[in-house]
């Protein structure tokens, strides 16, 4: 059986604001922004732009309510969501290497700007979760 992390109040609302995020970037994906998010969609991956935007949304949406309502896995949910995080990343290298505008994101400076928060997202994650508190207790 996996663990269940102990997390603080901080955490859990850290956690339900990260979930809330996800749902709305994924319902985003789907709906009004789709063809901004076409934009960050790298060139080589095989696959058609709108079908790898949906297909991320439904992912985003699901991962926001596992985080939500999965607590015997919110170690893992916060494991997985650092390495989604990690997986689209390479969009936005894409959006700032092909000076594509989009989400406001209109200068390069902009677009660098974004590259640094991706990191903050998968820490967000790991901390939110407790997976951060776990593997260090594994060790």
């Amino acid at each position: 059986m996996a663990p269940v992390s102990n997390t603080t109040q901080p955490q859990h609302v850290a956690r339900a604001l990260l979930a809330t995020f996800m749902i709305g970037a994924g319902a985003a994906h789907l709906t009004f922004a789709r063809q901004a998010f076409q934009a960050q969609v790298p060139d080589w991956v095989p696959l058609d732009k709108d079908t790898v935007v949906l297909q991320s949304g439904v992912v985003e949406i699901g991962l926001g309510l596992a985080l939500l309502l999965w607590k015997r896995r919110r170690v893992e949910m916060g494991l997985g969501l650092a390495a989604f995080y990690a997986l689209v990343f390479p969009g936005n290298v894409h959006q700032y290497t092909h000076h594509l505008s989009a989400f406001g994101l209109d200068t390069d400076a902009k677009r660098l700007g974004r590259l640094f928060f991706q990191p903050v997202l998968m820490g967000w994650a790991l901390w939110s979760t407790g997976a951060l508190q776990q593997k260090r207790l594994e060790k």
